[in-house]
């Protein structure tokens, strides 16, 4: 099963990167997948510092700023069995040690073994508002490889989603991605760019 989250690394400055990531995971939550593309900091963190956390949240606005870039540095504290990061405002944070890694294939492989587990809150859940704020999030990590007209189109479908079920941090955090789309779009129509 491929679980939507976000995962801290360290980068060669020492300090806190976050993404969002989907990384394939056993029931147990035992080890994960990750495949970054070998191109993306996460990627070049794990592979010079083989630790993280990957953080389940239900705070939809934490993912849409992490898959565009937007991310500031969010309250944290010092992991406890890795050298790493755990976000405040996620549900659960899981420590992981990147155990085997495949660097064969654009998306590398890395097998990670789970080495602590924090619960530091109930997981509210997810309406279908946030369902949509959490597509619109890896639509919009795409830009580079997906037609951006095929992304307008579903920014389109799932803003309907967001404005019937949603709360303003729903609408706020899509907003922020449909602005960053269509930014990208305008700016691949100037002439002058």
């Amino acid at each position: 099963m491929i679980l939507e989250g976000l995962v801290t690394t360290i980068g060669k400055d020492g300090k806190i990167h976050v993404a969002p990531m989907g990384p394939r995971v056993d029931s147990e939550m035992r080890s994960l997948l990750l495949r970054p593309y070998s191109s993306s900091q996460t990627c070049q963190n794990l592979l010079q510092h083989p630790e993280g956390v990957f953080h389940v949240t239900d705070d939809v606005t934490l993912i849409a700023r992490g898959a565009i870039g937007m991310m500031s540095t969010p309250q944290n504290k010092p992991a406890t069995m890795i050298r790493g990061f755990i976000l405040e405002e996620s549900c659960r944070a899981y420590e992981f040690k990147v155990v085997r890694t495949d660097t064969t294939e654009d998306r590398v492989r890395l097998e990670c073994e789970v080495v602590k587990v924090h619960r530091q809150r109930d997981f509210f859940g997810f309406n279908r508002a946030m369902f949509a704020v959490l597509e619109a999030a890896i639509l919009a990590s795409r830009t580079a490889f997906l037609p951006l007209e095929q992304i307008e189109k579903e920014f389109t479908k799932l803003s309907t989603l967001v404005q019937k079920t949603g709360s303003e941090r729903e609408a706020e955090a899509f907003s922020l991605l449909e602005n960053h789309v269509r930014t990208l779009i305008s700016s691949k129509s100037d002439p002058e760019i």
